[in-house]
């Protein structure tokens, strides 16, 4: 019996109204207390027996024979008792039987308290709560099969992927090779310096190292930045995901470009916003000079990684930063600031001005090493924690470092026995490529997505017939539990409304959330009086709707799947609504409208609208978006169910974080 339910008893039998007498005896989940045979079984000697004399597994006399105490205990007398006084007068029924719920309550609270002895709160009584099993999904089985006139959609939608995918492999072969061959060559032979990427081996585990923005910096007006010039991205070290920010020499020395700064925060907003250490790998010469006003100046440029540094320590955060090459001007700021440094002898050197400006302002002639290297730092400066006399030796001393953050990292062996538990889905991830819509035109149902992306394609609908251009309910993803917010068509008012009750639903239960966006383009404005009227109550539902995703505060992961126009967009958790990840398919398309609605919206002009059409085709593109970090990187579509996978264990890692309630200020170096 529950105490709650017990106590709701009580109060129902307390009404003053006569309760007839029991007339059979008590089932109690505990022994009875023995009685005296001349007493016989009464309401009025079982309800002032029965905690006087119980104490499991001890014999009991009469009440007379024994004293109790107030925590039940019983001191036996001598065997022979002497002679029974009379019984008090016989009380009324309702009394006794009120009494009686009473002392069975209180006497079940002594026995479990005796019998399981913990420590519990005065006001508070708290027992024992055995761990809950994971029980695996029973969510019904989405039946996606494809249908012969869905055939030559579902051909077009393939044949576009497969032009997109081409383009993705040259990208990834592009941004590969850095700065170019003969910067590879400078980077390994005349300077003794490993590739960031086989930095990045030595680091991590042997695992899949989730990048983040690989085609940031391509495209842009000052030319192709290969990944913004420093890799950014989530990996394990040690069995803990952490945020790892490597400069990539080979890339215009290591310098840092208005979109390196914008990499380097975003990666630091993952980091913040998972709860993720933090490890830079610095080899930077500092700012690129003749881009210093889109650096130095504004709130969100250079300084700001500074600040995030020292706030990051403050919310016990870890920071820590190798120093691997040379670091110059302002990035010499990042190995000071961090919480424990490590760095590399004769690789290494850290100043705010090298030699030539020494030599510029001195006139004095001193080397790299004697003016910042390693052993000065180590032995005079105070300025590293580390010496490390290779690179390998630096990396291996970063491993340890982040072995001793003190999480409480879940049991091995649970890893493994999740795994196992997941279900593969019933469809092959490869047929994703030709439900990826080439235009919102050709989109099928988002069911068969979904079916090709959760454990078992099981999926557990909710509000299935209302509001049925957009699908929510929830399945599980490598034994995680999401809700999924999946655009089926045009936001309507019925799907804005069931979009916020759900949302809230999810904020309300912590369960993460996933939206799988495909929004429908801007439609011609209208002045005909009902179709104003059924905008109003659409834009008042969307609007609802966007205050639940904006205010919810569970973990959000965003796919572009297909479009990406107007306002839908933010309710579906745009980049605007700061979402943990955003990627995007290759075949996506962001934009306020998209091309082909243009000339609906533009004055009769044919010059106009052809140069607005091709301006929207060429900056509405995936690539054109990944390059300017508006996503967290292009995925394909047959990858999306692992990256969602990695994505929700770096998420759910932070309730393994050590304790935060306590405020703490950022550390302070020597």
């Amino acid at each position: 019996m529950r105490t709650g339910t017990g106590l709701r008893r009580l109060r129902g039998n307390c009404s003053g109204r006569r309760v007839a007498p029991r007339t059979t005896p008590i089932h109690h989940p505990i022994p009875p207390p023995t009685l005296r045979p001349e007493q016989g079984v009464t309401h009025d000697n079982l309800s002032s027996n029965y905690f006087l004399s119980y104490q499991p597994g001890r014999k009991v006399g009469s009440a007379a024979q024994n004293e109790c105490n107030l925590r039940g205990t019983v001191r036996e007398t001598a065997a022979t008792a002497p002679a029974v006084p009379p019984l008090p007068p016989r009380r009324p029924a309702y009394c006794s039987a009120v009494t009686d719920v009473k002392v069975h309550l209180f006497c079940l609270l002594c026995c479990r308290l005796s019998e399981q002895p913990r420590h519990h709160s005065v006001r508070c009584l708290s027992f024992p709560v055995r761990k809950r099993r994971a029980l695996r999904s029973a969510f019904p089985v989405l039946q996606q099969h494809f249908v012969p006139i869905q055939q030559h959609v579902y051909e077009a939608n393939l044949q576009n992927s497969n032009s997109c995918s081409k383009r993705y492999a040259e990208l990834s072969e592009k941004v590969r090779k850095g700065g170019g061959e003969s910067s590879i060559i400078r980077h390994t032979q005349k300077n003794r310096k490993l590739l960031v990427r086989d930095r990045l081996r030595l680091l991590l585990d042997d695992e899949d190292f989730l990048e983040l923005s690989p085609f940031a910096g391509l495209g842009l007006p000052y030319g192709d930045i290969a990944s913004a010039g420093c890799l950014t991205g989530v990996g394990r070290i040690n069995g803990l995901w952490c945020v790892v920010i490597a400069n990539d020499a080979t890339v215009k020395g290591g310098t840092a470009y208005p979109i390196t700064v914008k990499k380097q925060l975003r990666a630091q907003e993952v980091a913040i916003q998972n709860r993720l250490p933090c490890v830079y790998l610095v080899d930077s010469g500092g700012a690129f000079l003749p881009l210093q006003s889109e650096i130095f100046p504004d709130k969100n440029q250079g300084g700001r990684t500074f600040y995030n540094e020292a706030v990051m320590s403050a919310m016990k955060i870890p920071q820590v930063s190798v120093v691997c090459g040379s670091c110059t001007a302002g990035g010499a700021y990042i190995p000071t600031m961090a919480e424990e440094t490590v760095m590399v002898h004769r690789i290494g050197t850290l100043f705010l001005g090298g030699p030539p400006l020494v030599k510029a302002a001195t006139g004095e002639e001193v080397t790299p090493e004697d003016l910042g290297g390693a052993t000065l730092h180590a032995k005079v400066s105070g300025c590293v924690d580390h010496f490390a006399s290779e690179e390998k030796d630096a990396y291996d001393c970063t491993r340890n470092i982040i072995s001793t953050l003190n999480f409480q990292l879940p049991e091995e062996e649970e890893e493994p026995a999740r795994r196992r538990a997941e279900e593969e889905p019933l469809y092959s991830s490869e047929e994703l490529l030709g439900l990826a819509p080439r235009s919102y035109n050709y989109s099928l149902d988002v069911k068969m997505i979904i079916s090709r992306l959760t454990d078992g394609s099981r999926f557990q609908e909710f509000k299935a017939s209302y509001g049925t251009t957009l699908v929510t309910g929830f399945a599980k993803i490598y034994g995680h539990l999401v809700g999924i917010v999946a655009s089926n068509g045009q936001l309507l008012h019925e799907a804005a409304l069931k979009g916020s009750h759900f949302v809230q639903l999810c904020d309300q239960r912590d369960v993460p959330l996933i939206f799988l966006q495909n929004t429908a383009p801007a439609a011609a404005p209208t002045l005909a009086t009902t179709q104003a009227e059924t905008n109003s109550n659409c834009l008042k539902a969307q609007g609802s709707m966007m205050s639940a995703v904006a205010c919810a505060s569970v973990p959000k992961i965003t796919v572009v799947i297909g479009g990406c126009h107007g306002a839908d967009s933010y309710a579906m958790c745009g980049r605007a609504f700061d979402p943990n990840f955003l990627f995007m398919w290759p075949n996506a398309r962001v934009s306020i409208t998209a091309p082909d609605h243009a000339s609906s919206l533009l004055p009769h002009d044919s010059n106009q609208v052809e140069d607005v059409n091709r301006m929207l085709t060429e900056e509405s593109s995936a690539f054109f978006s990944s390059g300017r970090l508006w996503d967290d990187g292009i995925i394909l579509p047959q990858h999306t169910r692992k990256v969602l996978a990695d994505c929700l264990d770096i998420i759910t890692q932070q309730q393994y974080q050590m304790s935060t309630e306590k405020a703490h200020s950022s550390l302070l170096r020597i």
